[in-house]
């Protein structure tokens, strides 16, 4: 009896420790000022490729590497009129990837400086981000 409750309490040792260490996969957000392009890799691989917007001349969207430091499923910019910001991701204080309703625009750079793409396509990468976490996300902005 001592045996098989060290061996059920092993057990669910290893079943704890290997969903807690499951590794998360690394998310890197790639986006191209000058193409109005994001491209998205999972562990390396391509996963996706969208047409966005970026700041426009005098707004421009910041260049460097960020790392997400707030989401937020629902979003209504107070400094742009309660302007909709759905599935944002902050990366540099104020400014974060979301999607737009203006999607005529996709692909100029006509933000105040947020990285703008498709309501699906924000969906989608936010729900990468949220399952994987902020910390596995890396957005270069070039």
């Amino acid at each position: 009896m001592r045996r098989l409750l060290c061996a059920g309490a092993m057990a669910a040792l290893f079943i704890f420790s290997s969903a807690a260490d499951r590794a998360r996969a690394e998310i890197l957000v790639q986006i191209d000022r000058s193409a109005q392009t994001m491209e998205v890799t999972v562990d390396g691989e391509p996963r996706y490729s969208w047409t966005i917007s970026t700041g426009r001349p005098g707004l421009a969207t910041p260049a460097g590497t960020f790392h997400p430091h707030m989401l937020a499923r629902r979003w209504l910019s107070s400094k742009y009129d309660n302007s909709p910001m759905p599935h944002s991701i902050f990366f540099d204080g104020g400014i974060a990837i979301h999607g737009t309703y203006e999607t005529a625009y996709l692909g100029r750079p006509v933000s105040h400086g947020c990285v703008r793409l498709l309501p699906a396509n924000a969906t989608v990468l936010f729900g990468l981000v949220q399952e994987e976490g902020m910390s596995a996300t890396t957005i270069v902005v070039h």
